[in-house]
Formats: structure tokens, C-alpha cells, sequence
């Protein structure tokens, strides 16, 4: 079933979309942003952010009870020019892009000893990725890293995570005026890891932010992704990709606070689900604040149930302060797997197992395409490949 809205220039909206007098970024929270883990009741699974969550699969991150006390390797690829620190918490660049919104978020804060710091200087233009790789070696850990762009610097981030363990962290993304920054993040974590992590984006002037989303592995995976704008004229693209198999949870979280005039977003999010009790959840959510007039903005998400027994829930908000707008709107479907279309590739002598791959691969290609290295778009396919493969073994 569908669900679509678009709201053209000088329009308002009921049903789905609120249209509000006042209201705050945590419209949608039962608490206020902080960074201190007190300021945030421990979660019981009634609260609208926790809702959808498996409380108990999340180790103690959401309570308090998961102490640190594993270990993460990490190495860090970056081409000549880019600096990488290790600083402690009292650097002012740590938390300037945003508060953490949850518990497991201000957790992770109150709990990191040391944070990375990764700049890219003013007018940079690098020629290779940034290569972020963490590797899991088991139990808890907590962490803090931000990459900082400065003024018309060009990089791409990839952040790479696999390997197991319980990991909480935030991810701060500080983009300079005219700055373009585009970030891949994979998932692709051994089946008992559990990770939650708070990515703050905050887009300078006329500055431009892609995230990429890739996320396969691991028992629970909570991302919250989250965009704000120091100033008129910027851009953020946030795309995504899950693939959620048997008994894995998976849940994406997004918020685009459009608190400045002149911006535009643009959210495509699309999942595939098989296996018993696989389960998605993504909750898109896109603020336009009264100061924010020639806001552009649209989100969407599809998910492809390709067997019985998963579930899937897709929850878009829109909330608009201004009338005085470009344009906005969201869409939201959920489909089974098409037997039709299945059936004509086999009708063209295509064996079933390549049929499925070839519609799967159709439903995933446009945003894979939107990551531009060959070399990882060749091993998402691969994985995805991987994936159906397994569910026929």
C-alpha cells in the first residue's frame, strides 16, 4: 500500500503532514536534545522513538547497564593533507553539528574517552576516499568521531563496520560554506552485533552533504540519521539501502531540520526484507521552520517483502511552519515480491534464482549508482547476491 503527499508553493496540508504555529526540532520526542544521559528516562518501549525498538536485544545500551568493556580496531586511510587527531572531550569541535536525541545516544557521549577528529582543509579538493574501517573484536564500546570540511572542500567518507560486538557512537559531519561532502556508511556486521549510532550533519551556506546508507549485518541495527543548516543555499541527499533477513532488526531513523532559508533535501531510503521475523522499521521525519522560506524537500521509501513472515513499518512526518515554500512532499510503499514479473523472466528461459536477482538488483540500482566507487557498489551486489542465495540454500 501507498502513501504519497506533495504540497506545491504556498500550500498547507492536513491528514499526514502537520502544518504548526510554533514548534521545536523535538516535535517528535518526548525529550529535549541533551548531551547529559540523565536528562533521558530510561526507555520502556511504550515512548513514541522507542516504540518500534527491541529493548531487550540491545544489551544494556539503552538502560545504562553496558558498561565498556570491549575493544574496536580502527584504521583510517586518508590521502595527503588530511589531518587525524585524537582529542579529548573538552575540544570545542565535539558537539557542534547537534545534541544526542536518545539515551543510547547521550550514552555513548557521557561514555567515549578519546574522540576522532578528521579535517579536510579549506579548498581541498581530494582525489581519493577517506577510508574509515572499525572492526569489532567483541564486547561493549562506546565512541565519538568527527570529520570537519573546510570552506569549498570536496572529500567522500567511507565509513566501513563489521566484525561483532555492542557499539554505541555519534558521527559528526561539519561541513564549511561550499563545501561538498559525500559519505558512505556500511553495516555489514557479524549476525550478533548490535550497533547504535546518531550521524549529525550540520551543511555550511551553499554548502552540499550525500549520505549514503548501506546496512546488511547485525542482530539490531538503530542509525538516526539528522541534518541541520548554518545557512541559506544548502543541499543534503540522504539515500539508502537495507537488506533485513531472518530475525534481524533494522531501524533508520532520519530528521532534516530545515532552519534556514533557501535549502533543499531530498530522502530516498529502499529495503528489502526475507526470512521469519525479519523486521525494518524507517521513520522519516522533515522539519520547515517558519524562518525557512524556499524550502524544497521530498522523502521517500520503498521496501520489497520478498518472503512470508517479515515486517515492515514506514513512517513519513512532514511539519511546515511557512506556506512560503518551494515545494514539499513524502511517499511510502510496502510490496510483496512480483510473482508476474518473475514469471516473465522465466518465461524467457531465465532460471528462477536469477530472475529474483535480477528484479532485486532493478529495485536496489539507482541507489547503489549514487555511491560512485566502483569497487564497493561491486560488493554491495555482491552481498546482495550473497543474501538471496541463502534464503534458497
Amino acid at each position: 500500500m501507498a502513501e504519497s503527499q506533495n504540497i506545491p508553493a504556498g500550500s498547507t496540508a492536513s491528514g499526514g503532514i502537520a502544518v504548526a504555529a510554533e514548534s521545536t526540532v523535538a516535535t517528535r520526542m518526548s525529550t529535549e536534545p541533551s548531551f547529559d544521559v540523565a536528562d533521558f528516562p530510561v526507555p520502556h518501549g511504550r515512548e513514541e522513538e522507542w516504540r518500534f525498538t527491541p529493548l531487550e536485544r540491545l544489551k544494556g545500551l539503552h538502560d545504562g547497564t553496558a558498561e565498556a568493556s570491549g575493544s574496536l580496531k580502527a584504521e583510517i586511510s586518508a590521502p595527503d593533507g588530511v589531518t587525524v587527531e585524537t582529542v579529548g572531550r573538552d575540544d570545542a569541535r565535539l558537539g557542534r553539528a547537534g545534541k544526542p536525541v536518545d539515551r543510547v545516544a547521550a550514552q555513548a557521549f557521557s561514555s567515549f574517552e578519546k574522540a576522532t577528529v578528521v579535517s579536510v582543509p579549506k579548498e581541498s579538493v581530494l582525489g581519493e576516499p577517506i577510508r574509515v574501517n572499525l572492526h569489532g573484536e567483541g564486547g561493549v564500546t562506546y565512541g565519538h568521531t568527527v570529520f570537519e570540511l573546510g570552506a569549498f572542500a570536496e572529500a567522500v567518507i567511507v565509513i566501513d563496520h563489521t566484525g561483532d560486538g555492542v557499539r554505541a557512537a555519534n558521527v559528526e559531519y561539519l561541513l564549511g560554506d561550499g563545501a561538498k561532502l559525500t559519505v558512505v556508511s556500511v553495516q555489514d556486521w557479524d549476525d550478533g552485533a548490535v550497533h547504535c549510532s546518531q550521524h549529525n550533519a550540520l551543511v555550511g551556506r551553499d554548502a552540499s552533504f550525500k549520505s549514503v546508507v548501506v546496512t546488511f549485518g547485525g542482530d539490531v541495527v538503530r542509525l538516526h540519521p539528522r541534518v541541520n543548516y548554518a545557512g541559506p543555499g544548502g543541499e543534503a541527499e540522504l539515500y539508502g539501502l537495507f537488506f533485513t533477513d531472518n530475525g534481524q532488526h533494522q531501524e533508520h531513523r532520519l530528521m532534516v531540520d530545515h532552519d534556514s532559508p533557501h535549502c533543499r533535501s531530498n530522502v530516498a531510503y529502499k529495503g528489502a526484507l526475507q526470512g521469519e521475523a525479519a523486521h525494518a522499521v524507517w521513520i522519516g521525519d522533515v522539519l520547515i521552520r517558519k524562518i525557512a522560506e524556499g524550502t524544497e524537500t521530498y522523502e521517500l521509501n520503498r521496501n520489497l517483502v520478498l518472503t512470508d513472515g517479515a515486517r515492515v513499518d514506514s513512517v513519513p512526518n512532514l511539519e511546515i511552519e511557512t506556506g512560503e515554500i518551494l515545494g514539499a512532499g513524502h511517499a511510502s510503499a510496502t510490496g510483496r515480491f512480483d510473482d508476474e514479473q518473475l514469471f516473465y523472466l522465466m518465461a524467457r528461459g531465465i532460471p528462477e534464482m536469477e530472475a529474483r536477482r535480477l528484479v532485486v538488483r532493478g529495485f536496489f540500482a539507482e541507489l547503489v549508482q549514487h555511491i560512485g566507487l566502483p569497487d564497493l557498489e561491486e560488493r554491495l551486489i555482491a552481498k546482495i547476491d550473497a543474501e538471496l542465495e541463502a534464503s534458497v540454500a
